[in-house]
């Protein structure tokens, strides 16, 4: 069943309804739990706290086609349950394999659950005959196929990498001389790469089979399994992070279609000049204008493009329009690393009067390259609750620390971007990281966020020299101290 624009709308306008209609996902609780998951061959749990989405769609396909169990866990009322699988965040998902758990790592749509979920109740590799084969190539929109038969055996790393990626791909082997109809009538042993897309499939070199490695086979399915240029999404976003590659931007206005399949037609013979270096999309520049605004990009003017490299985290706008003379030219001078990445800096502040260090992207080396101080900083965005949150207690911990050599500092990371002389990148919100004096190294803090805690923390990892800085004022508890000693009084 897939929900209309008009079904949502009707569930939004009854909230009571999931509750009248009988669900195919299953709530645990503590005493349910191991009767449900833990004797099941396959299942998938959500770990979730109200407002986390729901996956009703996935679970009555799955159960009706598959006899996979999905199941949640509410963990505003099953706490101890989600602590013992070690869930911090929401949603958290954890595929149950005999009882085991392993992390969920795909798509939270319900038609990419789905085929996750699938991938995970077949072998690593199916076994597939001349009846099956045309349907098998066609089950997902990248599926692979080996080759061979008594005299030409499929090679081993074929099977090592489909347990490796199985998560991703559909893998399949067909071991018999009597072939169907194959790609460009190979030689066996043979791989080919079947795909939805672009010229429908890739057919691993014959020279390069006996000679393959797990880590060969998939930089062959990493240049093979994507389309040369396509519409980016947060449903396919994924896709493109997972294979490492920078992604060249074609920011457009979906409604100028004229100008979007101009440019499409006109720069997919550069995208495949750079296949298998940087991955060519297109994106709606109208909804997605706040991602063009943190590549740097001005955020009013269409068409625009913009090469993001996600390993790096830097990001490279060309300047002017788009055009098929411009963009070669400029992923040329990029490939060759001649393009220097944007850095985003809010100004310098003119004074750090406060207790916390104002830190900028511009004013980075003036904080680091100062060897001398123990740095602990925050990385923060304006609208992250947990980082409001945790706002008083750093500039407590600011005040703490404000005639040492500790400096607490602060980043807003919407603001400015992490420059390449960093060691690390921010990948949440807040992120907190130690820089001990005299090192380049960053230490992670991953404790609780209370000012115990975080004094701690600094007390234990500072090189500098100075007074121990205690996280409550003695004083003050002594006056406490005698206030409870005094005798009680009645009031009127």
């Amino acid at each position: 069943m897939r929900l209309s624009f008009s079904s949502l709308a009707l569930l939004g306008l009854l909230p009571n309804l999931a509750h009248v209609l009988a669900s195919d996902v299953l709530d645990l609780t503590q005493s349910t739990f191991s009767q449900e998951v833990l004797g099941e061959d396959l299942a998938l749990v959500e770990f979730f706290a109200p407002l986390a989405p729901h996956y009703e769609e996935a679970a009555t396909e799955l159960k009706s086609k598959k006899g996979i169990k999905l199941a949640k866990v509410d963990c505003t009322e099953q706490q101890a349950l989600c602590s013992d699988y070690g869930v911090t965040g929401y949603p958290t998902l954890k595929v149950f394999r005999n009882g085991s758990p392993t992390d969920y790592a795909g798509p939270r749509k319900a038609d990419g659950i789905i085929s996750y979920m699938i991938k995970q109740s077949l072998p690593a590799v199916t076994t597939v005959t001349k009846e099956s084969h045309d349907q098998f190539i066609k089950d997902d929109k990248v599926v692979l196929v080996a080759y061979g038969d008594a005299s030409h055996p499929i090679p081993q790393s074929y099977l090592d990498y489909a347990n490796v990626a199985r998560d991703s791909f559909l893998f399949g082997k067909y071991e018999s001389a009597d072939l169907p109809s194959i790609p460009e009538s190979p030689s066996l042993p043979a791989v080919v790469l079947y795909k939805s897309f672009d010229e429908g499939y890739a057919v691993l070199p014959a020279s390069e089979i006996a000679s393959s490695t797990p880590e060969s086979l998939a930089e062959f399915v990493k240049v093979n399994s994507v389309p040369l240029l396509d519409e980016i999404s947060p449903e396919n976003f994924g896709t493109y992070a997972e294979q490492g590659l920078p992604i060249a931007y074609l920011f457009v206005d979906p409604e100028d279609l004229t100008t979007l399949e101009k440019l499409v037609e006109e720069l997919t013979p550069v995208a495949k000049e750079h296949k298998g270096a940087v991955n060519f999309v297109y994106i709606d520049a109208v909804k997605f204008v706040d991602h063009g605004k943190s590549l740097n990009l001005p955020g009013d003017e269409w068409p625009a493009f913009v090469v993001q490299d996600l390993a790096g985290q830097t990001k490279f706008p060309m300047p002017g329009k788009p055009t098929k003379d411009s963009v070669a030219e400029f992923m040329r001078a990029f490939v060759k690393g001649e393009i220097t990445p944007s850095i985003k800096s809010a100004p310098i502040p003119a004074t750090q009067d406060g207790p916390v260090y104002q830190l900028v992207a511009d004013g980075w080396d003036a904080l680091f390259d100062d060897e001398s101080k123990d740095v602990f900083a925050e990385f923060y965005a304006p609208w992250c609750g947990h980082c409001q949150r945790l706002a008083p207690t750093w500039d407590t911990l600011g005040e703490k620390y404000a005639n040492s050599n500790v400096v607490i500092a602060q980043m807003d990371a919407t603001a400015n971007d992490i420059p390449p002389q960093a060691t690390f990148r921010v990948q949440g919100f807040p992120t907190l990281k130690f820089r001990p004096a005299g090192s380049s190294e960053f230490v992670d803090y991953n404790g609780d966020r209370s000012l115990e805690s975080l004094v701690e923390f600094v007390e234990s990892n500072k090189v500098s020299k100075g007074e121990k800085v205690v996280a409550r004022d003695e004083a003050a508890e002594e006056e406490w101290e005698e206030e409870d000693d005094a005798p009680e009084h009645d009031e009127l």
